[in-house]
């Protein structure tokens, strides 16, 4: 069978800037100027300003290939390199070296919104993107009627996508992407926005497409959903692929080699470019210090989410996700479930929350903790998928067979009749 795609040698770099304690206003706008003037008249010079900048790997030196009608998933912890494999993949990144061959039609989804442009009506973004894949009209309409009905938007098919809640983009934005016949559909953690049933609908639609001959390149955390839906897998740590191979054996590779620690704390870089960010989190034992290592099955164990906002977010609400090693969903809440914030989220300035989760509830292994925030009507706004880890075990309890997803006690009142 003939290959879609082939990678060689494919590497893109970054270069991170850093700022110096000591740097003032003054400094910043003169090294902005200078960087600027840099690019303006030595435009093809590699030697530009680097002053406190750092190179960064976001992929180096990868090659494969995808054979027709594959279903590729591509897993890997936060900044792995998947995201930025899946840009240059869609073309919307150049590599910074590396040979891509392509022999198809792609269409892709990556992110909320991905090639909407939000003045535009549902209806008009469906001829856009049509026409971007380079289909004619007539080929669009013979496709529209189902891309609505699958989309579930048609009472809002001609308000400006702008107005959309999140979960409509997705809905309408997977609907596009997956109907609009491409050789080559790549799909990005980006169906986690849409609900349940939403997502049990695309999963379908990705096994629809896979079974017309047609390839697909999925990522995601779920190992659930990579199990169900891919043949092949790719395991990605640090810009590099770790292991390549069927689905299930890249998955199990990963769920026995990653995340062996526990990671109680996470930081996030200030991005400016942000008015809404979660900023940190970290798990707490009883005595109010980081989560080591592991946590006994009954012990208690207090979650703290941190974030900022640079102006005010009315509807503000802060949320977190638990996933089993398997990546699924065993909780899920958010401070409206009992809302005593009095609108303190809402406001500007430097924010925490802290959720002290009930135990004994979560059974001996491996849980990823999904922090975000979000807004009313329009869903997670700034989502850290899998920042931090943790391992409960059972070391004094006498019981061995945990069971099932979690573990309530129950008062049990026995007699004789």
């Amino acid at each position: 069978m003939s290959s879609v795609i082939k990678v060689e040698g494919l590497s893109k770099k970054y270069f991170i800037g850093h700022q110096t304690e000591d740097s003032t206003l003054r400094d910043a706008l003169t090294n902005g100027a200078r960087r600027f003037r840099d690019k303006l008249f030595h435009p093809m010079s590699k030697q530009v300003s680097r002053a406190n900048e750092e190179e960064f790997w976001a992929l180096k030196d990868i090659s494969f290939d995808i054979k027709q009608g594959d279903r590729m998933g591509i897993i890997g912890q936060n900044g792995a390199g998947k995201s930025t494999l899946l840009k240059i993949l869609s073309r919307i990144t150049e590599p910074t070296s590396g040979k891509i061959t392509i022999n198809g039609r792609v269409s892709s989804l990556l992110e909320v919104g991905t090639g909407f442009h939000p003045e535009l009506t549902g209806r008009e973004n469906i001829f856009l993107n049509g026409a971007i894949l380079g289909m004619g009209k007539n080929e669009i309409r013979k496709k529209f009627d189902e891309i609505v009905a699958f989309s579930e938007v048609e009472k809002f098919l001609d308000t400006p996508v702008k107005r959309y809640s999140s979960g409509m983009y997705v809905r309408l934005a997977f609907s596009v992407a997956a109907h609009l016949e491409p050789e080559i559909l790549i799909v990005d953690e980006v169906l986690a926005v849409g609900d349940a049933q939403f997502q049990k609908k695309c999963m379908g639609k990705i096994e629809d497409v896979g079974k017309e001959g047609r390839t697909v390149l999925f990522v995601s955390h779920n190992m659930n959903v990579i199990n169900r839906l891919c043949f092949s897998g790719i395991l990605l740590s640090a810009g590099q692929i770790v292991v390549e191979g069927s689905a299930d054996e890249v998955v199990h590779h990963y769920l026995n080699t990653t995340n062996e620690e526990c990671i109680s704390k996470v930081q996030f870089a200030d991005d400016p470019e942000k008015p809404y960010q979660v900023v940190g989190a970290s798990l707490h034992d009883a005595s109010g210090g980081l989560v080591e290592t592991q946590l006994e099955v009954d012990a208690p164990v207090t979650l703290k989410i941190f974030f900022k906002l640079s102006r005010e977010l009315p509807g503000a609400y802060a949320g977190f996700s638990i996933r089993n090693s398997i990546g699924e969903i065993i909780l899920i809440s958010d401070n409206r479930d009992i809302d005593d914030s009095n609108g303190e989220l809402e406001r500007p300035g430097i924010k925490s929350a802290s959720i002290v989760i009930p135990t004994p509830l979560l059974v001996p292994g491996k849980y990823f903790f999904t922090v975000a925030i979000s807004q009313q009507g329009r869903g997670a706004i700034d989502r850290c998928m899998d920042a931090l880890t943790l391992e409960i075990v059972n070391i004094k309890s006498v019981r061995t067979n945990w069971a099932g997803y979690v573990h309530i006690p129950m008062r049990w009142d026995i007699s004789s009749q």
